[in-house]
């Protein structure tokens, strides 16, 4: 089975030009088949401040209005996404950029109202493999923003972390498929206020003892349970850290396998 890398890149690495510069560098020598994905929140909040929207979240979560909707489609799907696109070709790597309602790739359902009512935000439920495969053996690189759609003419703001796990998950249908999840830490680390405590594995017996500890915390932990879902699902194993574990000099970083 052909081997298929799908990397995730956060917000910090988006706004840092020289970061993001130096990743996209790394990212265009990977060898074999690659998926990028990003997000682009915090260039979304400041433009949407510049417009006079206000952005709403709870617990990290974007509150999406219509009128928010409106800029993260043109900060996403336009600004950041022909940026990353651009710079790709430059590095000669044959990029296409998508949101998910490009040849269908990627549709969602709206998320339903329970407590709070997240507006027009996508929970992902299809992944169209065979299209995506047919860019990938056309020798084009996809470059997923963090917008699905709904089959019906709806765009929906989407979590790039679950984009990036979901479209792992329906690929390894296809491919040897892993997950790397780029941020500006060096992985998941054992004490947060050392940067360099790296917990290089984690399987699920690891990581509740991890959770039970409370060294896994917050933010870090729909993360992980993204990850594992992942790998309960099909996808071969998922690395965190730095853009830096994309070289083959560096193992500093978080491998989870089951």
């Amino acid at each position: 089975m052909e081997k298929l890398s799908i990397i995730k890149i956060g917000g910090n690495i988006i706004e840092d030009e020289t970061s993001l510069n130096n990743f996209l560098k790394l990212f265009s020598i990977l060898e074999g088949n690659k998926i990028l994905v990003h997000g682009g929140g915090k260039r979304a909040t400041h433009i949407a401040s510049k417009l006079g929207i206000e952005s709403k979240m709870v617990n990290g979560r974007r509150i999406t209005d219509a009128a928010t909707l409106e800029v993260i489609t043109m900060v996403y799907g336009g600004l950041v996404n022909k940026n990353v696109v651009a710079k790709l070709q430059a590095l000669n790597i044959d990029a296409i950029g998508l949101t998910g309602a490009d040849i269908n790739s990627i549709t969602s359902d709206k998320r339903p109202v329970k407590e709070i009512d997240f507006g027009f935000v996508g929970d992902v439920k299809k992944i169209a493999n065979h299209s995506i495969n047919k860019l990938i053996q056309a020798n084009f690189t996809p470059v997923f923003c963090a917008i699905t759609h709904d089959g019906k003419g709806q765009l929906l703001n989407t979590n790039a972390d679950t984009i990036t796990s979901q479209v792992a998950v329906g690929m390894s249908e296809i491919y040897d498929t892993s997950i790397y999840y780029c941020f500006e830490l060096n992985g998941v680390l054992q004490d947060f206020n050392d940067k360099e405590s790296v917990i290089q594995n984690i399987n699920s017996e690891k990581y509740q003892a991890l959770l039970n500890e409370g060294i896994i915390a917050d933010g870090m932990i729909p993360k992980l349970d993204n990850c594992f879902d992942a790998l309960n699902n099909g996808v071969s194993k998922v690395h965190i850290g730095n853009t830096a574990m994309l070289t083959k000099e560096n193992n500093n970083f978080t491998t989870i396998t089951l």
